[in-house]
């Protein structure tokens, strides 16, 4: 999570590239839904365009911390721009790739539910960081839908749901132990606090 520092500008270099994430994602739908999921020229734009939208996710962090260039738009917007590319390939696979509800499902209620339970500790003066596993998820859920994105002969099908499936179970697990992470936490702090 980054830091605010006083007196940085909105016109930076991470928020133009997270702004042109979010301006991507509407180009994006449209490739995936344009491919159908056969059209192998509409495929591999759709599967380029998500790569380099996933580049700019990764730089854009990059620069921030390495220029300390933060914002509270980017703040705000860098998740949003995450969780809006995500939710829309997953929805968009649903309907071209026959991507299992259920899959979109979990990981949507989970990526929301914790974005929002994030913003509520950051109003209460905590800033909750991306956890090693929270890590993991992210590019487990890039790999999963980078490999429904490809066209790949169909004994890659197998794999990809493997992949997929994976990607949910970490996705959910780790939602969990935030929460069970926080609850501890807050009792550690409740008894401390008790024997003061």
């Amino acid at each position: 999570m980054r830091g605010r520092v006083v007196g940085v500008s909105n016109l930076n270099v991470p928020n133009v590239l997270t702004s042109l994430r979010i301006i991507f994602v509407p180009v994006f739908a449209w490739l995936v839904i344009r491919s159908e999921g056969e059209h192998l020229g509409w495929m591999w734009s759709a599967f380029a365009l998500f790569v380099a939208l996933m580049i700019t996710d990764k730089l854009d962090g990059d620069i921030a911390r390495a220029r300390n260039l933060v914002t509270d738009f980017g703040k705000i917007a860098d998740p949003i721009a995450d969780k809006a590319l995500m939710i829309t390939a997953l929805v968009c696979l649903n309907v071209t790739a026959g991507l299992s509800w259920w899959a979109t499902a979990i990981i949507v209620v989970r990526e929301l539910g914790i974005t929002v339970w994030r913003m509520v500790q950051l109003r209460r003066g905590r800033v909750v960081p991306a956890s090693k596993g929270g890590k993991l998820k992210t590019a487990l859920q890039t790999l999963a839908v980078g490999l429904y994105l490809c066209p790949l002969p169909g004994w890659m099908d197998i794999p990809t749901e493997v992949v997929m499936w994976l990607a949910v179970l970490v996705t959910a697990v780790t939602g969990v132990q935030y929460l069970v992470d926080s609850h501890r936490e807050n009792a550690g702090a409740g008894t401390e606090a008790a024997r003061a």
